[in-house]
């Protein structure tokens, strides 16, 4: 007898799904971090407004919120990389002058402003109820159930590979090469005629724009956002997937997304399974717990993470 995988195969591609978005988001953030040195806080603020904008953007007209505009999904996933980018932009002109610790409050206290507006801003947001009956592509041909989970799934893919042919080839590029030379030492760039502030901006913006795709993705597959998707514990999600697969290399990116996200879900079922469900609320918080615990590991066998940097220098010296 045969036994029935469609129930296997639905899950993992709803676990490939998220695990895909969030390694856009996480490219997003390497770029900032592991090639400019630019310590975002504030992901999880980049990621709801890129899931607003094309959620707003594409959704059906509703009574008492603005948006509804009835957009296709390309267009809204393109308008969300905009939009975030140019946030990103104002951003960056506000704070990128800050350095390291003050740069990450800054961030931080953005994000949760963000946080904050899409909870009180009801006739924008929805308030702490969401925007609901977000558009799903490719529905309208295949339905509700595996077909369309796996279309998205290569759709989603297909975008994950095009991130990161796009930012392979401009890491590697001269201005990739500046890049690296400013988070080594912005002083020494900047004496050989480098504009190391512009160059930050730049790096800054592409970045939150990868975060406001990874997150149109995100809301465009689940169909439904509130401001509680957003909350600092997603910022901490991507920290520790970029921690763990290695910093300033976009394929250790792409597996810290894939190995913690799988870590993070088996936890919670692990949880589930061995603790009541009358405790289960109190227990939730022993994920961050081991996720720390899976951090703390990688650091200690793999300091520079799963695929670092200095796997990269290897392969460019030989």
């Amino acid at each position: 007898m045969i036994p029935d995988l469609s129930g296997w195969l639905s899950y993992g591609s709803f676990f490939l799904v998220f695990a895909s978005a969030y390694a856009i988001v996480v490219l997003g953030l390497n770029l900032q971090w592991g090639f400019t040195g630019l310590f975002n806080v504030g992901v999880a603020g980049f990621v709801a407004i890129g899931a607003y904008t094309s959620a707003l953007l594409t959704t059906p007209e509703m009574a008492g919120r603005l948006g509804g505009l009835g957009w296709p999904v390309a267009a809204g996933m393109l308008a969300a990389m905009a939009v975030t980018g140019l946030v990103g932009l104002f951003v960056g002109l506000l704070a990128l002058r800050l350095r390291q610790d003050y740069l990450a409050i800054t961030t931080f206290g953005i994000a949760v402003t963000i946080q904050l507006v899409a909870n009180n801003a009801k006739g924008l947001t929805g308030g702490p109820f969401g925007v609901q009956f977000i558009p799903k592509p490719m529905q309208a041909w295949l339905g509700t159930g595996l077909p369309w989970t796996v279309a998205y799934l290569a759709m989603t893919m297909l975008l994950l590979g095009m991130v990161y042919i796009a930012l392979e080839k401009l890491v590697q590029s001269p201005w990739g090469r500046v890049l690296r030379a400013i988070r080594e030492d912005e002083d020494a760039a900047s004496s050989l005629g480098k504009r190391a502030f512009a160059v930050r901006l730049q790096s800054f913006a592409i970045g939150s724009m990868l975060m406001g795709l990874g997150g149109a993705v995100y809301a465009h597959f689940v169909g439904f956002i509130a401001p509680e998707d957003f909350l600092p514990i997603l910022t901490f999600q991507l920290w520790a997937m970029l921690i763990v697969g290695g910093s300033c290399n976009n394929r250790g990116a792409i597996a810290g997304a894939f190995l913690v996200w799988g870590f993070w879900t088996a936890a919670g079922g692990l949880l589930r399974g061995l603790v009541s469900q009358a405790d289960q609320a109190r227990a939730a918080p022993l994920q961050v717990v081991l996720i720390g615990v899976l951090i703390a590991l990688i650091l200690v066998i793999r300091p520079r993470g799963l695929i670092g940097e200095a796997v990269v220098v290897a392969q460019a010296r030989s």
